[in-house]
């Protein structure tokens, strides 16, 4: 199975072609993900990772296009990404996202189909995310609490995605990412 770790950063992964466009921290690969095409040939990799990278980018859908393009046939673009109640509390986010961000790749979607298929298998909020990040910077004991928490209510919130994404998120102080499981067609 080859493996694509998108913008990797800090957080190179074992067994993945690790790739951004920080040299220093000794990718893989070095390339800025801003310029097209990536240094892959078609249908490269049966999974592809990017957690927390495309709200640092550009143009996303042309992102996606790319990672489409190298994807291989029936292969798994997990895409993880601030919620759009969080997503500006960082300086160097451009944009946030939401439950509809699926609906541009499904070619059903007359509203604004971009031409680029993909099927979402899955997509799922999350209240505390990132916690190989969380846990170097929190007390240990709040760490935890904030885990249990988390967990109760992304329960909740994935019962409804819509209606949290659209109401209930500013009831609990927004959600830190959303996270999208997309498969590229067989065809």
């Amino acid at each position: 199975m080859k493996k694509l770790n998108l913008g990797s950063g800090d957080f190179k992964k074992d067994g993945y072609v690790n790739i951004d466009v920080e040299e220093s921290l000794q990718p893989d690969i070095v390339h800025n993900l801003d310029q097209f095409p990536y240094p892959f040939e078609d249908d490269t990799f049966d999974l592809i990772e990017a957690d927390h990278l495309l709200e640092h980018l550009n143009e996303p859908f042309q992102v996606m296009k790319e990672l489409r393009r190298i994807a291989n046939p029936g292969g798994k673009i997990i895409i993880r990404v601030p919620h759009f109640s969080r997503a500006m509390t960082h300086p160097q986010h451009k944009r946030g996202f939401d439950v509809t961000f699926p609906y541009y790749f499904d070619n059903n979607f007359f509203g604004r189909y971009t031409g680029i298929e993909l099927i979402c298998e899955k997509m799922k909020l999350h209240w505390f995310a990132q916690k190989y990040l969380m846990k170097k910077h929190l007390p240990l004991w709040m760490y935890y609490l904030l885990t249990w928490i988390g967990a109760a209510i992304d329960i909740l919130a994935n019962a409804s995605p819509m209606f949290c994404s659209r109401i209930w998120c500013y009831w609990v102080g927004g959600f830190y990412e959303i996270e999208f499981v997309f498969r590229k067609p067989k065809k």
